[in-house]
């Protein structure tokens, strides 16, 4: 090989060398700066940091170097945060937040263009201001009732704070509110022993409505049973006397007939059983209609043979 050739090659490889060095991209979703011995490169026109959008550039090399940056949506995922409300409770509490670089040059220059730096300042301002809003509150307001508030109110201090670092906060949430360990014992003691109070409160107003309940049934029932008792005495006493009226009556019409048809019945309830026993005198009055029967049966036959007699001769 010539020495001509072997300089050509030699300087066509350190021309592409160069030309790798001083081409650069950017991809999309992230932004960059050139840096001249860091420093951040202006505009000449504008005095203002030169910002690298996503495409090919080119740099001198050597001299400058770039800086790139990720400008997508950023999470500050922050987890037990001990903070404590207006009543003296200490709290644990879960947040995140959704920020993005707003400021590029502001961001580099104070954070170095380091995203936990960045991270850990953000959280710090997330901090003071979180405490500040429950340390105006107590436990009840920001687990239900001021909790949408107090994200509302984190969002718009973070915002002012982190204005400095050259970031824009997005959103804030609160993911969780929950008690340190020590504590969370002794409250739900406490909880369960109002309970237990309330459900013994109720106990005793029920068996209190129950007693109440119960005698004002048993006066009714009272009641009910004496008016019924009355009425039925009443209907009983009507019945009675409409009987001993038809007894009257049928008794004027015909007394022998009234007299037998009463015995018939006194005959009937007293042998209704056939295990029943009456010890009575043969001539007591209580049988004088069998007695009359048996006088009557026996003339009868007595006739009889006075016509068998007769008929003979």
């Amino acid at each position: 090989m010539k020495f001509s050739q072997t300089v050509g090659l030699i300087v066509a490889l350190v021309v592409l060398l160069l030309l790798s060095m001083s081409m650069f991209t950017i991809t999309e979703g992230h932004e960059g700066m050139l840096l001249r011995l860091g420093q951040i490169v202006k505009n000449h026109k504008t005095q203002k940091a030169k910002i690298l959008l996503p495409g090919l550039h080119f740099k001198w090399p050597f001299i400058n170097n770039v800086r790139k940056f990720d400008i997508r949506l950023q999470t500050l995922d922050h987890k037990s945060s001990r903070v404590v409300t207006a009543e003296q409770k200490d709290v644990i509490v879960d947040y995140f937040a959704k920020w993005r670089i707003a400021n590029l040059p502001l961001y580099y220059t104070r954070t170095g263009g380091n995203e936990m730096v960045a991270q850990t300042l953000l959280q710090q301002k997330l901090n003071d201001a979180l405490r500040a809003e429950f340390g105006k509150r107590q436990l009840k307001q920001v687990v239900s009732v001021d909790r949408v508030q107090i994200m509302s109110i984190l969002k718009q201090k973070a915002n002012e704070n982190a204005q400095g670092l050259g970031i824009k906060v997005i959103d804030v949430r609160i993911k969780r509110i929950d008690l340190p360990t020590e504590v969370s014992n002794s409250v739900f003691e406490r909880m369960r022993a109002e309970r237990q109070r309330v459900a013994t409160e109720f106990r005793a107003e029920g068996r209190s409505q129950a007693i109440e309940i119960k005698a004002n049934a048993n006066a009714k029932v009272q009641v009910i049973l004496a008016t019924a008792k009355s009425a039925s005495e009443k209907i009983r006493a009507e019945g009675d006397g409409t009987a001993a009226k038809i007894y009257s009556t049928a008794y004027d019409k015909n007394p022998e007939f009234y007299a037998f048809f009463r015995s018939l019945e006194a005959y009937k309830k007293t042998f209704d059983n056939k295990r029943d026993v009456l010890v009575l005198q043969p001539d007591s009055q209580f049988f004088k209609y069998f007695n009359s029967a048996t006088k009557l049966s026996g003339s009868s036959g007595s006739a009889a043979g006075e016509r068998k007699q007769a008929a003979s001769e």
